[in-house]
């Protein structure tokens, strides 16, 4: 038997043995996903950190509302529109807020970035031995490598001391060095990998993270404003989802066991990577790429809207039927993240002179969602998810497209710190759900009786 044959076998067997009649989830009340029947989230926890928006409750059933965005209290769309009002940057602020549940003072914004920027430089020892010597293919297993590394590089030489003290010590560190652990793992890839220059420039502690994420990834290490601007927005709308978003309740599951910081934002990062998660925004520029590929003049919106329509038959596309960038298990009427990151992209598509593909992306957030429901008349309201439009956006600024997800990385490592340290100061039991077996017990067969 050759390898591939004993793996097919032994996989069948697999199938065979864990497979599950979907019927008997109804009947024993299990929440598949921990979803209900709605597709609400089961509700499994408390906290004050930050809420998604989407729909009421009434009279036993879902009525869709405009989506709202909310850290500690605060609507996010009442901060951009200050930031901007005010022209400052704001990624560090919300980061503070989600961190001590208040608005900082002047003073206090100052103190916090001029902290954080002192945590941006990685010592030379670790940056050689976390990121040089071991060139990544995947940046998202590369950037969690980097964080279990960090253990060995503890400042306080104490990685498992669990007091609040400690955690929101490392908290400012791993907040501070992920952005420029993110683009030396980039450029480390690009130079090994790619056969690109091998770009290692320090970062700038007075700079804010957008700015410096430019400074890094850039050859010449040159952005104006606006792209950082841009940048900034799109942090401050991924820095936080609600405790229910898979990688902050993966936060809080392994919190819950007691482990160290590192080893639970090292697992939060990897829950991120996954497609249905982080990685969202890449299949959306990938499908974004074959309409362009196809469609002989994507400018016409009959010829757009009909590639659509082959796309949710399953007669292109990946062949799911899905229109990526569009619909969320929350949002219904509209996602508040989408729409801010649509008007930036708006002004950056005048200045980069790609305002034909914003048009194209408009277009779709216009038609698709009706093209869908034609197809699934039980199909609730769809909107443009944030990952319609950051796509386009990151591609805009010149992001190479590894970088999308670990972005989403850096911009949420703030939220993971806070998630973990309302786990730690509510001391709540190892989170443990049950699980129903399905099994009855058995004899066990003696290996001669055995055919």
């Amino acid at each position: 038997m050759t390898d591939r044959e004993w793996l097919s076998k032994y996989s069948d067997k697999i199938r065979k043995a864990d497979y599950i009649d979907p019927a008997l989830y109804g009947k024993y009340g299990v929440k598949k996903g921990l979803r209900n029947d709605d597709g609400s989230g089961v509700l499994v926890g408390l906290t004050n950190i930050g809420n998604v928006h989407g729909y009421v409750m009434s009279e036993g059933e879902r009525r869709p509302v405009p989506g709202e965005l909310f850290y500690r209290g605060i609507n996010v769309e009442d901060i951009v529109n200050a930031d901007k009002k005010e022209h400052r940057f704001g990624y560090e602020e919300v980061s503070y807020l989600l961190l001590f549940g208040e608005l900082p003072t002047a003073r206090e914004l100052v103190d916090f970035k001029t902290k954080l920027g002192s945590h941006r430089r990685l010592s030379d020892g670790f940056k050689e031995n976390a990121i040089l010597r071991h060139p990544p293919q995947d940046l998202m297993n590369a950037m969690a490598r980097s964080i279990l590394f960090a253990y060995a590089y503890d400042e306080n030489g104490a990685p498992e001391d669990m007091s609040l003290e400690n955690t929101l010590d490392t908290s400012i560190d791993l907040m501070g060095a992920i952005p420029t652990i993110a683009a030396y793992t980039y450029q480390a890839k690009a130079h090994y990998h790619l056969d690109g220059p091998l770009l290692i420039r320090n970062p700038d502690p007075r700079k804010s993270t957008s700015e410096n994420l430019l400074l890094l990834l850039r050859n010449d290490g040159k952005y104006s404003r606006l792209e950082a601007e841009t940048l900034d927005l799109a942090l401050i709308l991924h820095a936080e989802h609600g405790g229910g978003n898979n990688s902050s309740f993966v936060t809080h599951v392994v919190t819950s066991a007691h482990t160290d910081i590192y080893s639970s934002i090292a697992a939060s990062i990897l829950s991120l990577k996954g497609y249905r998660h982080g990685g969202a925004n890449l299949r959306t520029m990938r499908q974004m790429d074959e309409i362009k590929k196809n469609v002989k003049d994507w400018r016409n919106e009959k010829q757009v809207a009909a590639y659509l329509e082959k796309i949710a038959d399953k007669k292109a596309g990946d062949g799911t039927g899905l229109i990526y960038g569009l619909g969320h298990a929350v949002y219904t009427i509209s996602d508040p993240r989408a729409q801010m990151l649509k008007a930036k992209a708006r002004e950056l598509a005048k200045v980069k002179g790609r305002c034909d593909e914003m048009r194209l992306f408009e277009f779709i957030e216009e038609k698709g969602p009706a093209i869908i429901k034609s197809r699934h008349p039980r199909a609730e309201d769809l909107c443009a998810n944030v990952d319609l439009y950051s796509g386009f956006v990151y591609d805009m600024l010149g992001i190479p497209r590894d970088l999308y997800t670990p972005l989403f990385a850096v911009a949420r490592c703030v939220s993971w710190c806070a998630h973990r340290m309302e786990e730690l100061v509510n001391g709540g039991p190892i989170i443990r759900p049950a699980y129903k077996p399905l099994f009855r017990p058995r004899q066990y067969v003696s290996l001669k009786n055995r055919k």
